[in-house]
């Protein structure tokens, strides 16, 4: 596809994205809690890899912009960096591994019950 037909593609992919972010951020901005919106992304990333298999627009809408703009990768390492410097080494490791072991897990509860609501059964093929 090339010219008119490319530029409209792009702009309804990046009219899906700008959707999808200003209320993951406006979520994040009232949740105030990084690990309860990395983890709530978690699960919707999940949910929208399901529904990507039908769907691929909502990977662009719900993947990319809601959960894009609802978690934080940069808070996240600030309160790792933050635990380390005050000498909390303990707390740094859990801050590390709790997040990243739940968010796993959360984010196949969310491909599960995706797959179950929509039948799906297989992944999305990637295409970048």
């Amino acid at each position: 596809m090339n010219g008119p037909g490319r530029r409209e593609q792009a702009l309804r992919d990046l009219s899906l994205v700008a959707l999808g972010a200003i209320p993951g951020a406006l979520l994040r901005w009232s949740l105030g809690h990084t690990l309860t919106a990395n983890l709530l992304g978690c699960l919707a990333m999940g949910l929208a890899l399901a529904m990507a298999a039908r769907r691929p627009g909502v990977m662009l809408g719900l993947g990319v912009g809601f959960c894009g703009s609802l978690t934080t990768f940069s808070t996240w390492m600030l309160e790792l960096s933050r635990s380390l410097l005050a000498g909390r080494p303990g707390e740094a490791i859990a801050t590390l591994v709790v997040p990243l072991a739940a968010g796993l897990a959360l984010l196949s509860l969310g491909l599960t019950i995706g797959q179950v609501l929509i039948g799906a059964r297989t992944l999305p093929r990637r295409d970048r």
